[in-house]
């Protein structure tokens, strides 16, 4: 048996710079499955992306699938790719066990919740209400290099963790606070800001659509007294004024306590991001 990977087409290039190139997973010359890389846009050039991996039933189990995930990495090596990343859907064990054994570790998971009116009541003697705009000047101040410090701490190269966080923004905030479909609430209590959440609506190809929360944090001197809880419940019920009934969320697998929170929220793995060092 010799599984090698042949290209299914010319790399495709974007107006970005994203490559994408696609690959039949061959053995001896014949078909026996598919397997996609490209860059990733969000982290640039220089970060990589396995995708779309698969080998035929009746090949399966045979190592097919790790020669011709080594041969795509190879393949991004020389696009100048010094990490890669793979996503592997929740109920799909097989690509995370193929992951563990290539030497991708968990980088973060999307996780998903099905909404309920009414949304959850906060504390008593706790509020949300809308970011003013001076709130949301300070919280933009200082977003780009939180945000950059997040994915640097998690072994993300500080040039890629820097384009993402730059290109996020831009990219769902071309209007600021005013772009459409994104709502920035406060936790208040006691007239004092606890917490803030920024909740996206997300338009899904299908139609779908759901809210996201793409930042949520409890101020570190108010940490400890559920204010976190209390903020995903205010998130809840921003979606629900939004009219969606779905609430998708990003977090970093090494931040426990969020996991934990979320978990006992009733959110579920939707998505699990593993990354790797070429």
């Amino acid at each position: 048996m010799t599984t090698t990977i042949r290209p299914t087409g010319p790399v495709q290039q974007g107006a970005d710079g994203a490559r994408t190139r696609m690959y039949d997973v061959c053995d001896n010359g014949r078909p026996v499955g598919a397997v996609g890389i490209s860059t990733d846009p969000g982290f640039g050039p220089s970060a990589g992306v396995l995708e779309a991996l698969s080998i035929d039933e009746a090949h399966r189990r045979h190592g097919r699938g790790t020669v011709a995930a080594l041969a795509a990495e190879e393949v991004l090596r020389g696009w100048g790719c010094t990490q890669v990343r793979l996503v592997a859907p929740a109920d799909n064990a097989a690509a995370r066990a193929l992951g563990a054994v290539l030497g991708y570790t968990e980088r973060s998971r999307n996780m998903l919740k099905p909404l309920r009116r009414p949304a959850p009541a906060l504390p008593a003697g706790v509020t949300g209400r809308p970011m003013t705009e001076r709130e949301y000047d300070a919280w933009a101040a200082t977003s780009v290099g939180t945000y950059t410090r997040e994915w640097a701490e998690r072994g993300v190269p500080e040039e890629q963790a820097r384009r993402k966080a730059e290109r996020d923004l831009s990219t769902h905030l071309p209007d600021g606070r005013a772009t459409a479909g994104m709502y920035f609430h406060v936790l208040v209590r006691d007239e004092a800001v606890v917490g803030y959440v920024w909740v996206a609506r997300r338009d899904m190809p299908d139609g779908d659509d759901l809210g996201y929360v793409f930042d949520v944090e409890v101020r570190e001197e108010h940490r400890g007294h559920g204010y976190g809880r209390a903020l995903m419940h205010l998130a809840e019920g921003i979606t629900l004024d939004a009219g969606l009934d779905r609430l998708g969320l990003h977090v970093f697998a090494s931040n426990t306590p969020a996991l934990r929170l979320y978990e006992s929220l009733g959110y579920e793995v939707t998505w699990y991001n593993l990354a790797k060092a070429l």
